[in-house]
């Protein structure tokens, strides 16, 4: 069995994936707008002005697949009660992801040594997904 996070961006969802392309290395592995959907009746769920927003994205970050996808383009999207966690492979990786996911988001918990990594920190990035970045012991 295996989990997968599903991020609902509602509307900002190509900004997200060339977001994450820049700041994770992540790399797009499938990608439908709307105005491709091979049944019509599921696209006519969204206004005609969202027909080139993104109805399903996979994204390849590290070993794990995200899915993402615009919604219903209703408004702003609300990341609350759930975080990702991102191990690096060491303190500089880990500098690295956690300065990208802070470009125009909000540091929670800046990087630092605590008792179970040698370098941890939280971030909101600039769409309101909590993540932890962490560089296991």
């Amino acid at each position: 069995m295996q989990i997968q996070p599903y991020l609902n961006f509602n509307g900002r969802c190509q900004e997200a994936i060339d977001f994450y392309k820049r700041a994770l290395g992540a790399e797009v592995q499938m990608l439908m707008h709307f105005k491709d959907c091979p049944e019509p009746q599921q696209s006519a769920m969204i206004s005609p002005e969202s027909k080139d927003k993104v109805m399903h994205a996979a994204l390849k970050i590290g070993d794990t697949t995200v899915f993402a996808s615009d919604g219903r383009c209703t408004g702003t999207a609300n990341f609350q009660g759930i975080s990702l966690s991102l191990s690096a492979k060491n303190e500089a990786e880990a500098q690295r992801l956690f300065g990208g996911l802070a470009d125009g988001g909000q540091v929670q918990m800046p990087l630092a040594k605590t008792f179970f990594s040698p370098s941890f920190g939280m971030v909101a990035d600039r769409f309101g997904v909590n993540w932890m970045v962490l560089v296991a012991q």
